[in-house]
């Protein structure tokens, strides 16, 4: 567990800069609605990943337009299945298509795939997820785009097949990022351009507090 005043430089100007912030209405409802499970879960299965809020759902994809929007994205690459929704509303303001990883396997995948293995926090195990090389190449740049920030062990996963196709990782789009978890730091300090609309510092005594 890290804090604001224990993070790297870079991370700590990345901080100061967010708590200026957008997306005053995700964090208005996640005090609403979200729900604290022990010390670490948050549920917010009633607006964003179970119950869709389609108009908030917008409201994101349109800031992570805003905040991508120099970079040239060709592609948005998210992971089954949470995730998947977030990233087609997005990709509508970006123009661009959606490749999600699958957990699965199946007989319809293509043989040729990029593989990686992704440990799940809140299943408490590890996974392989897959993507068919036809979806993805060395001519693209990608958009990493997730729910969740915890540990940032699926967008490590995800960012493996994006560097196994030789494409450029353009950034990380995260709706809601466990501050108080080491995985933003971890991604930050590997030089990745990582945006949060909500960042939670904490729910210590079952109160969330944002960055």
């Amino acid at each position: 567990m890290y804090s604001f005043r224990k993070a790297g430089a870079s991370s700590a100007a990345y901080f100061r800069k967010h708590r200026r912030v957008k997306m005053e209405l995700l964090k208005q409802r996640i005090l609403k609605d979200g729900r604290i499970i022990g010390q670490d879960i948050l549920k917010v299965d009633s607006f964003l990943n179970h119950q869709i809020d389609v108009k908030l759902y917008n409201e994101i994809g349109k800031e992570f337009k805003k905040l991508f929007s120099n970079k040239d994205i060709t592609k948005i690459l998210t992971i089954e299945a949470s995730g998947i929704g977030i990233a087609c509303i997005a990709a509508q303001y970006f123009d661009v298509p959606v490749v999600f990883a699958k957990k699965t396997e199946s007989r319809n995948l293509d043989s040729d795939t990029y593989e990686s293995e992704v440990h799940s926090f809140t299943k408490g195990k590890s996974y392989k997820i897959r993507v068919s090389k036809k979806y993805i190449d060395s001519s693209d740049k990608i958009l990493i785009m997730d729910d969740f920030l915890a540990n940032g062990k699926a967008v490590l996963g995800l960012k493996d097949i994006v560097d196994q196709a030789e494409a450029a990782l353009a950034g990380v789009g995260v709706v809601i990022e466990k501050g108080f978890q080491d995985g933003g730091k971890t991604l930050r300090d590997m030089g990745l351009n990582v945006q949060s609309l909500a960042i939670v510092q904490s729910m210590e005594g079952g109160v969330i507090q944002f960055l």
